[in-house]
Protein backbone atom coordinates (compact mmCIF):
# COMPACT_ATOMS: atom_id res chain seq x y z
CA UNK A 1 0.00 0.00 0.00
CA UNK A 2 1.48 3.66 -0.58
CA UNK A 3 1.94 6.15 1.70
CA UNK A 4 -0.60 8.05 -0.22
CA UNK A 5 -3.49 5.56 -0.09
CA UNK A 6 -2.89 5.18 3.81
CA UNK A 7 -5.74 6.22 6.36
CA UNK A 8 -7.02 6.12 9.68
CA UNK A 9 -10.15 6.77 11.67
CA UNK A 10 -9.71 9.08 14.73
CA UNK A 11 -12.49 8.73 17.27
CA UNK A 12 -13.31 10.50 20.77
CA UNK A 13 -15.15 9.58 23.95
CA UNK A 14 -17.36 12.34 24.42
CA UNK A 15 -20.59 12.89 26.01
CA UNK A 16 -19.10 12.52 29.63
CA UNK A 17 -21.47 14.54 31.44
CA UNK A 18 -24.86 15.30 32.32
CA UNK A 19 -27.20 18.17 30.56
CA UNK A 20 -28.34 18.92 33.78
CA UNK A 21 -24.71 19.91 35.30
CA UNK A 22 -23.68 23.33 35.96
CA UNK A 23 -20.90 22.48 34.14
CA UNK A 24 -22.78 21.06 31.05
CA UNK A 25 -22.27 24.13 28.56
CA UNK A 26 -18.61 23.87 28.91
CA UNK A 27 -18.62 20.12 28.78
CA UNK A 28 -20.08 20.56 25.53
CA UNK A 29 -17.88 23.15 23.92
CA UNK A 30 -14.86 20.85 24.95
CA UNK A 31 -16.34 18.03 23.52
CA UNK A 32 -17.47 20.69 20.41
CA UNK A 33 -13.60 21.65 20.04
CA UNK A 34 -12.12 18.38 19.93
CA UNK A 35 -14.38 16.83 17.89
CA UNK A 36 -12.85 19.60 15.20
CA UNK A 37 -10.16 16.91 14.88
CA UNK A 38 -12.31 13.92 14.53
CA UNK A 39 -14.05 11.65 12.31
CA UNK A 40 -15.68 9.71 14.84
CA UNK A 41 -17.57 10.27 18.33
CA UNK A 42 -18.06 7.77 20.79
CA UNK A 43 -21.27 8.98 23.13
CA UNK A 44 -21.45 7.92 26.71
CA UNK A 45 -25.07 6.46 26.62
CA UNK A 46 -26.06 6.36 30.60
CA UNK A 47 -23.65 3.86 32.37
CA UNK A 48 -20.61 5.83 33.83
CA UNK A 49 -21.85 9.15 32.74
CA UNK A 50 -24.39 10.79 29.91
CA UNK A 51 -28.04 11.81 29.86
CA UNK A 52 -30.73 11.79 27.53
CA UNK A 53 -29.94 15.93 26.82
CA UNK A 54 -25.81 15.01 26.40
CA UNK A 55 -26.37 12.11 24.03
CA UNK A 56 -28.84 14.47 21.88
CA UNK A 57 -26.29 17.61 22.00
CA UNK A 58 -23.84 15.15 20.28
CA UNK A 59 -25.89 13.36 18.35
CA UNK A 60 -26.76 16.52 16.78
CA UNK A 61 -23.13 17.45 16.84
CA UNK A 62 -22.36 14.67 14.84
CA UNK A 63 -24.94 15.04 11.89
CA UNK A 64 -24.17 18.67 11.31
CA UNK A 65 -20.40 17.98 11.08
CA UNK A 66 -20.81 14.20 8.70
CA UNK A 67 -19.33 12.66 11.80
CA UNK A 68 -19.63 8.85 12.43
CA UNK A 69 -21.58 8.17 15.77
CA UNK A 70 -21.52 5.63 17.74
CA UNK A 71 -22.81 4.26 21.32
CA UNK A 72 -20.27 4.09 24.22
CA UNK A 73 -21.52 1.47 26.81
CA UNK A 74 -19.88 0.60 29.78
CA UNK A 75 -20.72 -0.53 33.41
CA UNK A 76 -23.15 1.09 35.55
CA UNK A 77 -20.60 2.58 37.55
CA UNK A 78 -21.08 6.54 37.90
CA UNK A 79 -18.66 6.99 40.76
CA UNK A 80 -15.88 4.80 39.02
CA UNK A 81 -16.26 6.48 35.98
CA UNK A 82 -16.86 3.13 34.25
CA UNK A 83 -13.44 2.40 35.50
CA UNK A 84 -13.78 -0.27 38.06
CA UNK A 85 -14.14 -3.98 37.15
CA UNK A 86 -17.83 -5.66 37.85
CA UNK A 87 -18.75 -9.14 38.26
CA UNK A 88 -22.23 -9.01 36.70
CA UNK A 89 -23.48 -12.24 35.06
CA UNK A 90 -23.33 -12.57 31.40
CA UNK A 91 -27.27 -11.80 31.06
CA UNK A 92 -26.33 -8.72 32.58
CA UNK A 93 -23.67 -7.60 30.52
CA UNK A 94 -25.86 -8.43 27.32
CA UNK A 95 -29.15 -6.48 28.86
CA UNK A 96 -26.64 -3.32 29.62
CA UNK A 97 -25.23 -2.89 26.26
CA UNK A 98 -28.37 -3.08 24.76
CA UNK A 99 -30.33 -0.69 27.06
CA UNK A 100 -27.40 1.61 26.54
CA UNK A 101 -26.75 1.16 22.36
CA UNK A 102 -30.46 1.38 22.07
CA UNK A 103 -31.03 4.43 24.25
CA UNK A 104 -28.29 6.21 21.45
CA UNK A 105 -30.14 4.40 18.60
CA UNK A 106 -33.92 5.73 19.34
CA UNK A 107 -32.48 9.52 20.21
CA UNK A 108 -30.17 9.53 16.66
CA UNK A 109 -32.68 8.33 14.90
CA UNK A 110 -34.82 11.35 16.48
CA UNK A 111 -32.27 13.68 15.28
CA UNK A 112 -31.91 12.49 11.78
CA UNK A 113 -28.86 10.33 12.08
CA UNK A 114 -27.71 6.88 12.39
CA UNK A 115 -25.38 4.76 15.28
CA UNK A 116 -23.02 3.36 13.08
CA UNK A 117 -20.85 1.66 16.05
CA UNK A 118 -20.21 0.55 19.23
CA UNK A 119 -17.18 1.20 21.56
CA UNK A 120 -17.31 -0.03 24.93
CA UNK A 121 -15.76 1.69 27.76
CA UNK A 122 -13.47 1.67 30.28
CA UNK A 123 -13.28 -1.95 32.37
CA UNK A 124 -15.75 -3.49 30.19
CA UNK A 125 -13.66 -2.56 27.07
CA UNK A 126 -10.05 -3.91 29.11
CA UNK A 127 -12.33 -6.94 29.96
CA UNK A 128 -13.56 -8.06 27.03
CA UNK A 129 -10.11 -7.96 25.61
CA UNK A 130 -9.04 -10.39 27.14
CA UNK A 131 -12.19 -12.47 28.44
CA UNK A 132 -13.76 -14.43 25.56
CA UNK A 133 -16.56 -15.12 27.70
CA UNK A 134 -17.33 -11.35 28.35
CA UNK A 135 -16.34 -10.42 24.50
CA UNK A 136 -18.82 -12.33 23.45
CA UNK A 137 -21.60 -10.94 25.45
CA UNK A 138 -21.22 -7.90 24.05
CA UNK A 139 -20.76 -8.91 20.69
CA UNK A 140 -24.19 -10.58 21.05
CA UNK A 141 -25.68 -7.59 22.53
CA UNK A 142 -24.64 -5.49 19.88
CA UNK A 143 -26.32 -8.01 17.08
CA UNK A 144 -29.36 -7.79 18.92
CA UNK A 145 -29.33 -4.16 18.98
CA UNK A 146 -28.19 -4.04 14.97
CA UNK A 147 -26.23 -6.81 13.41
CA UNK A 148 -24.87 -3.97 10.92
CA UNK A 149 -23.31 -1.99 13.98
CA UNK A 150 -19.58 -1.86 13.81
CA UNK A 151 -17.68 -3.42 16.64
CA UNK A 152 -15.03 -1.06 18.08
CA UNK A 153 -12.46 -2.76 20.21
CA UNK A 154 -8.56 -3.23 21.20
CA UNK A 155 -5.90 -4.55 18.49
CA UNK A 156 -6.08 -8.24 18.56
CA UNK A 157 -8.08 -8.43 21.63
CA UNK A 158 -10.53 -11.07 22.19
CA UNK A 159 -13.14 -8.77 21.13
CA UNK A 160 -12.41 -8.63 17.78
CA UNK A 161 -12.25 -12.60 17.72
CA UNK A 162 -16.07 -12.30 19.73
CA UNK A 163 -17.71 -9.69 17.17
CA UNK A 164 -15.91 -11.73 13.99
CA UNK A 165 -17.59 -15.10 15.24
CA UNK A 166 -21.16 -12.66 15.74
CA UNK A 167 -20.94 -12.10 12.39
CA UNK A 168 -19.85 -7.99 13.13
CA UNK A 169 -17.59 -5.98 11.30
CA UNK A 170 -14.87 -5.12 13.56
CA UNK A 171 -12.50 -2.20 13.75
CA UNK A 172 -9.29 -2.84 15.67
CA UNK A 173 -8.59 0.14 17.65
CA UNK A 174 -4.90 1.67 18.49
CA UNK A 175 -4.28 4.42 21.66
CA UNK A 176 -2.98 7.67 20.36
CA UNK A 177 -2.67 8.64 24.29
CA UNK A 178 -2.26 5.04 26.31
CA UNK A 179 0.69 3.28 26.45
CA UNK A 180 1.29 -0.29 25.98
CA UNK A 181 2.09 -3.43 28.26
CA UNK A 182 4.12 -6.07 26.99
CA UNK A 183 1.21 -8.50 26.45
CA UNK A 184 -0.99 -5.97 24.45
CA UNK A 185 -3.08 -4.60 26.94
CA UNK A 186 -3.38 -0.63 27.81
CA UNK A 187 -0.90 0.12 30.42
CA UNK A 188 -3.23 0.42 33.66
CA UNK A 189 -4.00 4.74 34.61
CA UNK A 190 -2.73 3.99 37.99
CA UNK A 191 0.76 3.52 36.14
CA UNK A 192 3.14 6.44 35.38
CA UNK A 193 3.19 6.79 31.89
CA UNK A 194 -0.16 5.33 31.49
CA UNK A 195 -1.09 8.57 29.29
CA UNK A 196 1.14 9.83 27.01
CA UNK A 197 0.56 13.84 26.76
CA UNK A 198 3.56 14.92 24.02
CA UNK A 199 1.52 15.33 20.29
CA UNK A 200 4.81 14.93 18.63
CA UNK A 201 5.86 12.16 20.47
CA UNK A 202 2.28 10.15 20.25
CA UNK A 203 1.94 11.32 16.65
CA UNK A 204 5.27 9.83 15.53
CA UNK A 205 4.03 6.08 17.17
CA UNK A 206 0.83 6.51 15.73
CA UNK A 207 2.57 6.58 12.32
CA UNK A 208 4.45 3.64 13.10
CA UNK A 209 1.50 2.14 13.88
CA UNK A 210 -0.59 2.99 10.97
CA UNK A 211 2.86 2.12 8.30
CA UNK A 212 4.84 -0.69 10.11
CA UNK A 213 1.81 -2.28 12.62
CA UNK A 214 3.99 -1.84 15.60
CA UNK A 215 4.26 -0.66 18.80
CA UNK A 216 6.68 -0.28 21.33
CA UNK A 217 5.66 -1.03 24.93
CA UNK A 218 6.54 -0.02 28.32
CA UNK A 219 8.71 -2.93 28.61
CA UNK A 220 10.69 -2.54 25.04
CA UNK A 221 9.15 -5.25 23.41
CA UNK A 222 7.95 -4.80 20.12
CA UNK A 223 3.85 -5.30 19.64
CA UNK A 224 2.18 -6.11 16.12
CA UNK A 225 -1.26 -3.84 15.84
CA UNK A 226 -3.85 -3.38 13.65
CA UNK A 227 -4.61 0.43 13.30
CA UNK A 228 -8.27 0.53 11.70
CA UNK A 229 -8.83 3.61 14.23
CA UNK A 230 -7.14 5.42 16.76
CA UNK A 231 -8.28 7.04 20.14
CA UNK A 232 -8.40 10.23 21.39
CA UNK A 233 -9.29 10.39 25.13
CA UNK A 234 -12.05 13.63 25.41
CA UNK A 235 -11.66 13.61 29.53
CA UNK A 236 -7.76 14.47 29.11
CA UNK A 237 -6.61 17.48 29.86
CA UNK A 238 -5.80 19.75 26.54
CA UNK A 239 -7.53 17.20 24.12
CA UNK A 240 -8.46 19.54 21.96
CA UNK A 241 -5.19 20.89 21.37
CA UNK A 242 -3.97 17.48 21.51
CA UNK A 243 -6.02 16.29 18.52
CA UNK A 244 -5.13 19.36 16.56
CA UNK A 245 -1.50 18.77 16.45
CA UNK A 246 -2.09 14.85 16.10
CA UNK A 247 -3.95 15.44 12.95
CA UNK A 248 -1.67 17.95 11.39
CA UNK A 249 1.60 15.59 12.18
CA UNK A 250 -0.46 12.41 9.87
CA UNK A 251 -1.39 14.71 7.34
CA UNK A 252 2.58 15.46 7.13
CA UNK A 253 3.32 12.43 7.13
CA UNK A 254 1.13 11.54 3.94
CA UNK A 255 -1.83 9.92 5.87
CA UNK A 256 -5.24 10.64 5.80
CA UNK A 257 -8.27 10.79 8.01
CA UNK A 258 -11.51 8.66 6.95
CA UNK A 259 -14.65 8.48 9.18
CA UNK A 260 -15.49 4.49 10.03
CA UNK A 261 -17.50 3.26 7.47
Amino acid sequence: MSAASLSIDLNGDVGEWDSTAADAATRFQADADLALSLSSLNVACGGHAGDPGSMRRLARLARDRGLALGAHPSFPDRSGFGRLPMALPSAEIERLVVEQVSALVGIAAEEGIDVGHVKPHGALYNLAATDAAVAFCIARAVTRVNPQLVLVALSGSASIEAGARAGLTTASEVFSDRAYESDGSLTPRTLPGSLLTDPEAAAARLVRMIREGLVTSRQGSLLHVTATTACIHGDTPGSADFARRLRAALGTAGIGVARLA
